[in-house]
């Protein structure tokens, strides 16, 4: 058992690394994970912001850092199906199938760095969270368990695609859920059936955790529905993958 940790362990390591090579040798793989949602939260602050109203007392800026988290997240899982897809295509997956190495440590990518780089950013434009360092570690379980959750999805769009192009199509439908949540603007102010959709999809009690944790809110159930809909995600979605990925 120790031997297999070890094992597996060593293998993220060395797979975490070729991700991050692929990603540092790719400057439209940079532009879109760090730049993308860095320009829609300088659009929404310093353009859209002064006419959204939002009943709050807090700055529209750290009202609008959880949904521009999860946004940079999903950015980059567009990028995991595309390198899938290719992986497949030139014969790696073939590779690491005659290789000793653990079966999930190809399918996994952080998303901590780009992530990293909007809190920065965030944090010049007068970004002032509340939170402690429990505040913060839960902050990142919850984006850590969206993560993977959508990366499992990812691997699936990756391991079934028949084209390029395809192969990161599905990451489309996630860019749009945070726009119709209360990432941008409560969900009071819309319209009943797109509030009713709003209120009831995954990102809404993600982006609400994470804000109440940012601000030093009590989270109420909040929490647990958006943790029920992370791991929800993630269990269906890796066994859909693991599926598709047994018979590559």
């Amino acid at each position: 058992m120790h031997a297999t940790k070890s094992y597996f362990l060593a293998d993220m390591s060395v797979m975490f690394g070729r991700s991050m090579r692929h990603v540092f040798r790719s400057l439209d793989t940079i532009m879109t994970v760090c730049l993308s949602p860095m320009a829609i939260m300088l659009l929404f602050v310093y353009v859209f912001g002064g006419a959204i109203q939002i009943d709050t007392t807090v700055p529209y800026i750290n009202y609008l850092i959880p949904g521009i988290m999860l946004m940079t997240i999903a950015n980059g899982i567009g990028y995991v199906s595309y390198r899938l897809f290719l992986d497949q295509q030139r014969g790696i997956f073939e590779r690491f199938h005659t290789m000793p190495i653990a079966r999930s440590a190809p399918l996994l990518v952080s998303n901590t760095l780009s992530v990293g780089v909007i809190i920065v950013v965030a944090l010049v434009m007068g970004f002032r969270p509340a939170a402690g360092i429990v505040g913060w570690l839960a902050v990142g379980g919850i984006l850590g368990m969206f993560t993977l959750a959508l990366t499992w999805i990812a691997v699936i769009a990756g391991l079934s695609a028949k084209s390029l192009d395809s192969a990161g199509a599905f990451a489309f439908a996630i860019h749009l859920l945070p726009f119709v949540s209360s990432a941008f603007v409560p969900t009071a102010s819309m319209p009943r059936p797109v509030r009713f959709f709003a209120d009831y999809q995954p990102v809404t009690p993600i982006v609400e955790s994470i804000r109440a944790l940012l601000l030093g809110q009590s989270l109420g159930n909040t929490g647990w529905v958006a943790l029920a809909w992370c791991v929800g995600i993630m269990l269906v979605a890796y066994g859909f993958a693991m599926r598709v990925y047994k018979r590559k």
